[in-house]
């Protein structure tokens, strides 16, 4: 018996050198992907344009660490009950729930850093637009730790304040999340699925 739990825990900890092997791949991948199209394509554009580029990251980058910390927070007895109600979505959930390490390595590691990338990209257009009207080195090295520093503090204010959000209501979102995919992915496999959780 002891032999077989060894066996088990090996198993396991294989598996999440794997899994953790696999989001190295991905997200090197991901980032030298989106750090070249940063650089090709972002730096081209207008201070304005880049506003609106770091605010839809930063946006991003915020809903998907909600989504790993509420996944992580999120009770599994909770979508059991609700599958057993046949509520819309909560196989998905719960599955997710289940995959909750994975699900919040990828949304606040790999997506986190992609967005990080592009929207530190979008800062360095507003630098190169702000820079070309200014001679002097030190202004300029200033502006870029202003603008550097302000994208950094927008992104971590708006985590800190999602946080206490998502861990307090971290079965509705999943379950949102849940009916999401199910509706998009899955629609045509899942029809007996089609309470849904009243609102409170």
């Amino acid at each position: 018996m002891k032999k077989d739990k060894k066996v088990k825990a090996s198993s396991v900890e294989i598996k999440r050198y794997k899994w953790a092997f696999k989001m190295f791949i991905v997200s090197l991948c991901l980032s030298s992907l989106f750090s070249l199209f940063s650089q090709s394509v972002l730096s081209h554009l207008g201070a304005i344009f880049a506003c609106f580029i770091i605010a839809f990251f930063i946006f991003i980058s915020v809903v998907f660490d909600m989504i790993g910390i509420a996944v992580t927070s999120a009770d599994e007895d909770f979508f059991k009950i609700q599958m057993q109600n046949e509520v819309s979505g909560s196989e998905v959930a719960f599955k997710l729930k289940k995959h909750s390490e994975k699900v919040c390595s990828f949304c606040a590691d790999v997506v986190g850093d992609i967005c990080g990338i592009l929207s530190g990209a979008g800062g360095a257009c507003i630098i190169l637009s702000l820079a070309k009207n200014i001679s002097h080195p030190s202004v300029v090295i200033l502006i870029s730790t202003l603008v550097s520093s302000l994208i950094a503090g927008l992104t971590i204010l708006f985590k800190a304040l999602m946080k206490g959000y998502a861990i307090k209501n971290s079965n509705k979102i999943i379950l949102k999340l849940g009916r999401i995919i199910d509706k998009v992915f899955f629609h045509k496999k899942s029809k007996k699925y089609q309470k849904t959780v009243d609102k409170d």
